[in-house]
């Protein structure tokens, strides 16, 4: 990429999440659900002093996408870290039913999940795990019916609980800028040491866990540059693609074979994962 072209494309890392739905849909087909006017704040937050956010923290959306009925799920990475809490996770389970009774009811609705989230909240601990054990379960029923496409950009990654949700999704989109882990770097530097994965080195986190290393190693489907019509037109190529014939979750065998060439005794690179995971994942 040159550098007009650089000067040329919308960047989608740098819209908020209400932005980002609305660069995705067919234009003037948004219609928000459970938006800010219907104030459903996190009633736990304001206990501990912390501002509550009017949407939690989650734009939900539905609307058309290249003239297909869609719902979006916008993550807010700004907001409490994208962290999932009664409300959010609630507003993201509602949706994907919603999508889930339009299927049973004739209607195809797929679904696009923008991950910008550390996972759970920790001020709102069981709740927010019961919220993403739900998240998991409607996008294994909806997939069965219409793919629900993930998306992760940057700037927050995915992380904890709902980056087993992202691998839940019948495709997952990234860009380079784009981060996808079970435990953020941080984490593993406190549970592991600093010897182990310093989280400051962060050329070494984006080879482990960048979006191009993921994409490589199988673990994401489709890499795409920090442009919002190239998002949009990922997200449309998935919809046409249909499911696949497998979702990730569910070639367990393939995972099962890669983990038998780790050797756990020595330091992996990232060149190794990504021919290790890549050459048995490749469509």
């Amino acid at each position: 990429m040159n550098a007009q072209d650089i000067l040329n494309r919308k960047s989608f890392i740098e819209l908020s999440a209400r932005e980002r739905a609305n660069a995705l849909l067919d234009p003037g087909s948004l219609r928000e659900l459970a938006g800010p006017f219907e104030r459903l704040y996190s009633p736990w937050l304001m206990q501990q002093g912390i501002t509550a956010q009017a949407d939690d923290g989650v734009v939900a959306a539905k609307g058309l996408l290249a003239q297909r009925p869609t719902v979006v799920l916008a993550i807010e990475g700004a907001f409490q870290g994208g962290s999932m809490g009664e409300i959010a996770g609630a507003k993201i389970a509602g949706c994907l039913a919603l999508a889930l009774e339009d299927n049973r009811n004739g209607t195809p609705t797929g679904a696009l999940i923008l991950f910008e989230t550390g996972g759970v909240r920790l001020q709102e601990a069981n709740l927010g795990l019961a919220a993403i054990a739900e998240i998991q379960a409607a996008i294994v029923a909806l997939r069965r019916h219409r793919p629900v496409v993930g998306i992760i950009a940057g700037t927050v990654g995915c992380y904890g609980g709902m980056s087993i949700a992202a691998a839940l999704c019948s495709e997952l989109i990234v860009t380079r800028e784009a981060r996808l882990g079970l435990n953020g770097p941080a984490v593993i530097e406190q549970e592991a040491g600093i010897a182990e994965f310093d989280s400051r080195d962060k050329p070494m986190i984006w080879r482990l866990t960048g979006g191009e290393q993921r994409y490589r190693s199988g673990l994401a489907d489709r890499l795409v540059e920090d442009d919002a019509t190239q998002v949009r037109e990922a997200a449309i190529a998935c919809f046409a693609r249909g499911a696949p014939p497998l979702c990730r979750s569910e070639r367990v065998g393939q995972f099962q074979d890669s983990l038998a060439h780790v050797d756990p005794g020595a330091a992996v690179t990232p060149e190794q994962v990504a021919t290790i995971y890549g050459r048995r994942f490749a469509a």
